[in-house]
């Protein structure tokens, strides 16, 4: 007895990222991409997606600018179909071995080094070389054998961070508006930039995501405690004593002591997992909160449910996987992000389902296009 994890994308298709072998106006429900092995993804806010298969290859496709595609050819065409990036021992053993948005990328590898590619405008790939030199195959960063997960962003943010399995939290790249946590901040014209890891204080650290564009960053500690950073524009920290539009430049918590690992921050708005399967957000809303308005809410609101396994957002929509194995959207559909089959203008308040399947295992992220897994025995 086995599975096989098929991978199925939809909504925008520019620069290929749909991996249909076209670059087509996109699709507005699922389509599987070629492949029964997939393991884990991530996809970019700038046409691109990495993803691994369970065989510890690592793939990607769409967009190509900056050579985040690692092949070696940066600034060539996008590719709409996967290509191999180099080796077979990445670690595909969890969604945050792996990061890539807009620009800048990253790898863990089963030996636990640490390998990034593609722009490097501030420092953001950690090879203690300056700025401004970007690479467009991996290449390490230091000797480090203990990274555990990784995620980067560019664009806005610039910066990437790693956590490694002593609990400690790492963090390169600019430090605009207090976005690497090291108590320093400024505009992004202004700030400091490091080219290689800084630690942010503290040895529980569990894992940690950021907002490429958006400046901000969000990391859970083993207690269970939730933790943001960064800038807090339209209330995404999550926190109503702390002004909006305002920074912060060291860790600042999240209510609550039951957060899950299961947490989503891109574009405007947060949404993130208990461990008792209820599912909040707060931030901007656009409809992507599911409250039957557009009301910003700067601390979290919960969407109805107990029964919600895995979460992914952007500024105007969001998509989640129930523990029997339901695929919901809501929010703004548009490029049929929604998976509903209908046009962009399409809108939902409230959570609905995508199809009538019960066989999907996880999300793989929002972007352009929209990933998921189906889990198939056989």
């Amino acid at each position: 007895l086995g599975y096989n994890y098929n991978l199925y994308s939809w909504g925008s298709n520019e620069e290929g990222n749909a991996a249909q072998n076209n670059e087509s106006n996109g699709y507005s429900s699922p389509i599987q991409i070629p492949g029964t092995n997939w393991a884990y993804g991530s996809p970019s806010s700038d046409a691109f997606m990495l993803a691994t298969k369970t065989d510890g290859t690592l793939w990607a496709w769409g967009n190509n600018d900056e050579g985040q595609l690692a092949q070696n050819d940066a600034g060539t065409t996008s590719r709409s179909s996967p290509v191999q990036i180099p080796g077979t021992t990445w670690d595909v053993s969890d969604y945050d071995k792996i990061t890539g948005d807009f620009y800048s990328c990253g790898a863990i590898k089963t030996d636990g080094t640490l390998w990034m590619w593609g722009h490097n405008n501030r420092g953001q790939l950690g090879q203690n070389e300056g700025i401004n030199k970007d690479k467009s195959s991996p290449c390490q960063v230091g000797s480090d054998t203990t990274w555990k997960y990784i995620s980067s962003g560019s664009n806005g943010s610039n910066a990437t961070f790693g956590v490694k399995t002593d609990g400690t939290l790492w963090g390169w790249g600019s430090t605009s508006y207090g976005i690497l946590g090291t108590n320093q901040g400024g505009t992004i014209a202004g700030s400091t930039q490091y080219s290689s890891p800084v630690q942010i204080p503290g040895t529980t650290w569990d894992m940690v995501r950021c907002s490429a564009a958006e400046t901000l960053a969000m990391g859970r500690k083993t207690d269970g405690t939730l933790w943001v950073w960064g800038y807090n524009a339209n209330g995404r920290f999550g926190i109503p004593s702390i002004s909006n539009n305002s920074q912060r430049s060291s860790p600042c918590q999240i209510p609550g002591t039951t957060w899950s690992r299961d947490f989503s921050l891109r574009s405007h708005s947060v949404g993130a997992i208990k461990t008792d399967g209820t599912l909040w957000v707060w931030g901007q809303n656009n409809g992507a909160l599911g409250q039957n308005s557009r009301t910003f809410y700067s601390s979290p609101i919960q969407i109805p449910g107990t029964t919600w396994k895995d979460i992914e957002t952007t500024g105007y929509f969001m998509s989640a996987v129930k523990t029997d194995g339901t695929l919901w959207s809501w929010g703004y559909g548009y490029n049929g992000k929604l998976g509903q089959n209908q046009p962009e203008s399409t809108f939902y308040s409230s959570p609905v389902q995508i199809g009538t399947d019960t066989n999907w295992d996880r999300h793989l992220g929002c972007a352009p296009a929209v990933y998921a897994l189906k889990k198939t025995e056989y």
